[in-house]
């Protein structure tokens, strides 16, 4: 993923210097083809946008650097306005936004809904606290010396963005960065262009200033001539982990900041003094949030053997009663996966699970007709170096391990090179502080489900990313951390 640099060590015109992120075929003529929206339930095409050319990216590019200039010296209240009337829009057209989300990528439209209204609530909530998270904060002041530490931003924020949240993972990038002064290009999933141009027609209509926030239609291999481009100060990918390796590595080599939120195999606990009812019931929801296309569903499920049966017995009925079909009817619980070559990958991944010796308690084949659904499917006896317990998948798919003790759920919890979400059961105090701390990951929830909140940090450890989004942390990934210091 070198860059092309011109004679005095600028970053070289956009249209010579794009190449392939590593996990991508270095084919040119990928680089220029069109966004195809499908619906995942019906495999009709919705729409087939054209990539914006090299002149138009250039000409987007160069607009955000200008608007950052300006959009860094607007006052604080008038950009967290800026995130009022965003919220006020996502809220007025909540039910519209929903049904293009379910559409390009198959959530269950009630799903969607709850996304938009997240979205209107993270702006909301950035709109409130980020004067208190950019103040300066006073670390010494009396006859000697005065000084502080002050929050500045860095400038244009590039946001690489995948598609099983389409508006929630942007917002979640954009609304911190918006409020901390940086502008903010969207390089969204291709998958998903429609929603892609909604958000940015939101920011117009929202009165954002020109440039502010600009989505650009390029392809995967496009996005890292924009990494090396010396406009762009600052990186956040959400995504898959060779993806976010190769960002990692490019936004190194430029010296550049990076978050990174990456996969994960969240486990799900359950000890012996669970509310084993509360557990199966509350499992069934972390494991098919989003169809299961979510990086911190609950995706292995280690149960104490004193409670294992009943929790089996009781989580694999509620599986196989959910319903599977048109994610546009509110009856519907799970619908399709986003495409074709995910849902032939998790069956590949349940394949090569059952081969190596695991039982498959229900679900575990891919239904016939249109659509790339795959039905809610529970796994028994899983082999703990099989796919489905060293592997991220990516549908509603669930590994069950049977464990003799606590120290035991522990030490399978972490055994994984994730580290991005956790759950644990129990009614005893001691067990939920111990594994509060022992968990490996950057969140565990303690007789609940995993979920991202604006008021609390989110991201991972290991492989599941470096850095931290939402919260005061979020916000303050990308800004200029500087030092004042002098005499009174």
């Amino acid at each position: 993923m070198g860059g092309v640099r011109g004679r005095r060590g600028r970053a070289a015109p956009l249209r010579v210097a794009a190449r392939v992120l590593a996990h991508e075929k270095a084919d040119v003529h990928r680089a220029c083809m069109p966004q195809t929206s499908v619906n995942p339930a019906t495999g009709d095409v919705l729409a087939v946008i054209a990539d914006h050319s090299d002149e138009e990216v250039e000409r987007r590019v160069a607009r955000a650097a200008s608007a950052a200039r300006k959009w860094r010296d607007t006052p604080l209240n008038s950009r967290v306005a800026l995130l009022r009337r965003m919220a006020d829009l996502l809220d007025a057209e909540r039910e519209a936004l929903a049904r293009l989300a379910t559409l390009e990528m198959g959530k269950p439209i009630e799903s969607s809904r709850q996304e938009v209204a997240k979205c209107a609530h993270a702006c909301r909530y950035y709109a409130e606290m980020a004067p208190g998270f950019l103040a300066p904060e006073r670390v010494v002041r009396d006859e000697h010396e005065d000084g502080a530490v002050h929050f500045l931003p860095l400038g244009v924020l590039l946001a690489i963005m995948p598609w099983n949240f389409p508006y929630w993972q942007a917002i979640r990038a954009a609304a911190p960065a918006l409020a901390a002064g940086n502008v903010v290009m969207l390089k969204h999933a291709s998958n998903v262009p429609q929603c892609a141009l909604a958000i940015e027609r939101l920011f117009v209509e929202a009165g954002a200033a020109d440039g502010a926030f600009t989505t650009l239609l390029v392809s995967a291999a496009r996005a890292g001539a924009l990494i090396d481009d010396e406009r762009v100060a600052a990186v956040t990918l959400t995504g898959s982990e060779p993806a976010g390796r190769d960002v990692g590595a490019r936004a190194g080599r430029a010296v550049k900041p990076c978050v990174l939120e990456l996969g994960g195999s969240d486990p799900f606990v359950v000890l012996s003094s669970a509310d084993v009812q509360a557990a199966a019931e509350t499992a069934v929801r972390a494991r098919c949030i989003n169809n299961g296309q979510s990086c911190i569903a609950a995706k292995r499920f280690i149960v104490h053997a004193d409670v294992y049966d009943t929790f089996a017995e009781r989580f694999t009925s509620a599986m196989r009663a959910l319903r599977v079909g048109d994610p546009l009817l509110d009856a519907t619980d799970v619908g399709p996966l986003a495409t074709a070559a995910i849902r032939a990958e998790v069956d590949d991944q349940v394949r090569r699970t059952v081969a190596a010796g695991a039982r498959v308690l229900c679900g575990g084949t891919v239904p016939a007709g249109p659509g790339h659904f795959y039905p809610p499917t529970v796994l028994a006896a899983v082999p703990r170096d099989s796919a489905a317990a060293r592997e991220e998948v990516f549908g509603p798919v669930a590994p069950l391990f049977r464990v003799n003790s606590a120290d035991e759920a522990l030490a399978l919890a972490n055994d994984t090179t994730f580290g991005l979400g956790s759950a644990v059961w129990t009614r005893d105090a001691a067990e939920a502080r111990r594994f509060a701390d022992g968990i490996e990951a950057g969140t565990v929830f303690i007789n609940g489900m995993m979920a991202s909140d604006p008021r609390f940090p989110f991201g991972g450890i290991k492989t599941s990313g470096i850095g931290r989004e939402l919260a005061r942390e979020g916000l303050r990934s990308f800004v200029n951390v500087k030092t004042v210091r002098g005499a009174p």
